[in-house]
């Protein structure tokens, strides 16, 4: 099975992009983060029609909003809400092979990292500490947790972790809480297991940049862990960076990982 995550920006402004890429990277399992689309508006029929018949997806106008698109059959969707809101930012099923995944859009947390300076940012701390203490107390088995979590926890996923330290995606108190979540929570990098420790990787580039190439000022914000009785299935793993220069790229690329 080859499973991909994807902050897709706006899947209706994007379906041409989505469905080129589920055909030519071979895609079983999609999960889209930042849909931005109400579910009467989902492309299911592009989607469809490009041999992806199968959905889960929740979704609300012009903001987060998440999606599982598969080859084959869905079962057992469902989501939860999260530090006491009801925006649209989990959504789970079991796919092929009987595996569950957990597709998640983190809160981003705005520009200022401080709880009592911003409501954003202590939303987003909120809803790691939930998600920790959910998955503390129903340790995951036979299951897949991505999307963009919005944090990047090593030095090696960031450009410059001197500069960006006191940055929202790369402070002290997010990198331990994603880490503590993974430990805690019963997870496995499998990603930064398969490139090794060393290996900067990036997930994101912002739209700020000009030549956002040329600068390569990325972040590894998109994420995929499984529960540790599959680590050991990974066989590959791809970040398909070149999709950020698509036309009319999202700021993220798609991560996929080969089980």
């Amino acid at each position: 099975m080859r499973l991909a995550t994807w902050n897709i920006n706006s899947v209706r402004l994007r379906i041409d992009l989505v469905t080129k890429f589920l055909v030519e990277a071979d895609i079983d399992v999609l999960c889209l983060q930042e849909t931005k689309t109400e579910d009467q508006h989902f492309p299911h029929e592009a989607l469809r029609d490009a041999g992806w018949p199968h959905h889960a997806y929740r979704g609300e106008k012009s903001y987060n909003g998440v999606a599982i698109i598969s080859r084959h059959p869905l079962q057992a969707s469902d989501h939860m809400n999260w530090a006491g809101q009801t925006d649209c930012r989990h959504i789970s099923a079991i796919v092929e092979g009987g595996i569950r995944v957990h597709n998640f859009y983190v809160p981003a947390g705005g520009d200022v990292a401080d709880r009592h300076e911003n409501p954003k940012f202590g939303h987003k701390l909120d809803f790691l500490a939930e998600m920790t203490a959910y998955f503390a107390a129903n340790k995951p088995e036979k299951s897949i947790l991505v999307g963009d979590l919005n944090i990047a926890p090593l030095a090696e996923d960031v450009w410059s972790t001197k500069q960006l330290q006191k940055v929202v995606s790369h402070t002290p108190v997010e990198r331990d809480g994603l880490l503590n979540l993974i430990d805690q929570g019963g997870w496995q990098d499998v990603v930064r297991d398969h490139f090794g420790s060393d290996e900067i990787l990036y997930s994101w580039w912002s739209y700020r940049s000009r030549d956002w190439a040329a600068s390569d000022r990325g972040r590894r914000l998109d994420h995929i862990w499984t529960s540790h009785d599959l680590a050991a299935s990974v066989t590959n793993v791809e970040i398909h960076r070149t999709l950020r220069g698509a036309e009319r790229p999202s700021d993220h690329v798609p991560m996929v990982i080969e089980l």
